[in-house]
């Protein structure tokens, strides 16, 4: 009996380290993962219902006039392009069209390439809760710029899916996922350490892996 008693000690104090980091664990990646939680909790409820939530599309259109050398220059420029295969009629703005088009809609094209033909640059401009197009007519040096906003709640769902959100973005989603994966685990080992205390700690994870199980196979075909 004398013996027994140093052992349990010893588990004790390893059941209550390893509780303890846990916590720790649990709580520093619910942290990180608390306000991502909640936006993609938001917006998985608004995008099961997108079809029942209306939204109403702001369009923007806008046109401006090509002044005659800076029309010259990009067709030009547009031979060149036309030429070099590799390129298969994609390049990106040149610099003096970039800053143009600029001062003209207020629009950034830099790190985006182009589509070059021989009558017309065009250039998709998609974001989060939107769309956009720039087209320059290199026959009548017309340039034309659409906006389309869908409003803020097609922004969230965009986020939602990454949906031309760029690669800043990219990574938050990846290292919100990892987090939560965090949170995921560090909780169900700190269930399975309280379990013994609580009988409906694993009936109660089980429905929560069998409730969808069923529903999958029941009813989605």
């Amino acid at each position: 009996m004398t013996a027994a008693a140093p052992s349990s000690a010893t588990d004790n104090r390893r059941r209550a380290y390893w509780l303890k980091t846990l916590h720790e664990w649990h709580w520093v990646s619910s942290a990180m993962c608390l306000i991502g939680l909640i936006l993609f909790s938001v917006t998985g409820f608004t995008l099961n219902h997108a079809g029942q939530i209306e939204a109403k599309p702001a369009v923007t259109n806008r046109h401006a006039k090509l002044d005659a050398a800076l029309q010259s220059r990009l067709e030009s420029r547009t031979a060149v392009v036309k030429a070099d295969k590799a390129s298969k009629g994609k390049a990106p703005m040149p610099v003096e069209l970039h800053s143009w088009l600029q001062k003209q809609f207020a629009v950034d094209t830099s790190g985006r390439d182009a589509e070059w033909s021989d009558d017309e640059i065009y250039l998709s401009l998609p974001r989060p809760g939107g769309d956009a197009w720039l087209r320059v007519s290199l026959t009548e040096g017309d340039a034309e710029y659409e906006r389309t906003d869908r409003g803020w709640l097609s922004y969230l769902n965009d986020l939602h899916k990454g949906r031309n959100t760029g690669k800043a973005w990219s990574w938050f989603i990846d290292i919100f996922a990892g987090a939560a994966l965090v949170f995921s685990i560090t909780g169900l080992f700190i269930l399975k350490m309280h379990a013994g205390n609580r009988p409906f700690t694993w009936p109660m994870v089980g429905m929560g892996f069998v409730i969808p199980v069923v529903l999958a196979l029941l009813f989605i075909h």
